[in-house]
């Protein structure tokens, strides 16, 4: 049954997160301030890896779950954020690694 858990869970996971960078490519018709793509990502990130791992951890522990899952995935995303930062926008990347 655990087995089963897991796969529902990845599959979710990567149909919210496939979806989600979809939707936010075809809405980037002209640029605009606002969140970059590290901060999208970790957010991404946390929401996915909490709901993933809340569900992998079964009954007795979904809120550790949650919230190694949510840690874990906000890591994640802030790195391949950062990465999709660096290389598409470098002035945005330049303006959060810059130390003052």
């Amino acid at each position: 049954m655990k087995l089963h858990k897991a796969i529902v869970a990845a599959v979710l996971s990567v149909a919210l997160l496939g979806g989600t960078t979809e939707m936010a490519q075809a809405q980037d018709s002209k640029p605009r301030k606002g969140w970059s793509k590290k901060g999208k990502g970790a957010a991404v990130g946390a929401g996915a890896g909490a709901l993933t791992g809340a569900v992998i951890a079964g009954k007795g522990d979904r809120a550790t779950g949650a919230i190694v899952g949510g840690a874990a995935g906000a890591v994640g995303g802030a790195l391949i954020g950062r990465k999709k930062d660096k290389k598409k926008d470098p002035q945005r990347y330049e303006q959060y690694t810059r130390k003052d």
